[in-house]
């Protein structure tokens, strides 16, 4: 039975029994995993020289802004919180300002620049 509470929607065991194991969302094929692996792999060997690139390259609360957002995926409410700073000051840290019509400081423009410096292909 539907519960809209919850968005359930209750099944007979027999009717999953019916369905391959390969049709789940949960199922991953053996290239799949293959390509989850060297990607997981990959991306250990780069986080480390991508922290002292950073840690270089930024101011200190830069730094940490970022990681906060891109590493740990917190919002700038919350980055605002465990930072002690007001909202707009994390925003400033990560995107910067306009100042004259001109886009100064901010984390993101300077890993943008970093990547180019470093032929890292950006995608979102």
């Amino acid at each position: 039975m539907y519960n809209p509470d919850f968005w359930e929607v209750q099944l007979d065991q027999s009717d999953l029994e019916m369905m391959p194991d390969d049709v789940g969302l949960w199922h991953e094929s053996p290239e799949d995993q293959n390509l989850r692996y060297k990607h997981e792999d990959r991306v250990g060997r780069l986080i480390p020289q991508i922290d002292t690139l950073l840690n270089r390259s930024l101011t200190q609360r830069q730094f940490e802004a970022a990681v906060l957002y891109f590493k740990y995926g917190k919002t700038q409410r919350e980055i605002s919180e465990i930072m002690g700073i007001s909202r707009r000051v994390v925003s400033q840290h990560l995107f910067g300002i306009t100042r004259n019509g001109k886009s100064i400081g901010g984390a993101v423009k300077k890993l943008r620049k970093l990547c180019r410096k470093h032929g890292i292909a950006i995608t979102n």
